[in-house]
């Protein structure tokens, strides 16, 4: 049972983010205010959707996230946008 709730929770997830992915995309190509002002409260309530889904799999160990990066590790990334090389 474990099991099927965990992919169910992995396949969720993903489908979430693909939705958001697709707002992403639409928001910014709308001319219309109307519909972009639609388009964003359904990525809001989504990006909350998957925030709640997130903490469900976390708590139940279904995720478990990457360590935080270190200091150095930040600071390089943030030097490669900071630098002249982009």
């Amino acid at each position: 049972m474990e099991i099927q709730e965990k992919i169910m929770v992995a396949d969720t997830l993903a489908g979430i983010n693909g939705e958001l992915i697709r707002y992403a995309e639409m928001i910014p190509q709308t001319e219309d205010k109307e519909l972009k002002a639609c388009l964003k409260q359904f990525r809001n309530a989504c990006e909350q959707s998957q925030e709640e889904l997130y903490w469900i799999a976390r708590e139940k160990s279904y995720y478990v996230p990457a360590s935080k990066a270190t200091e150095e590790e930040v600071a390089h990334v943030k030097s490669l946008f900071t630098s002249s090389a982009l």
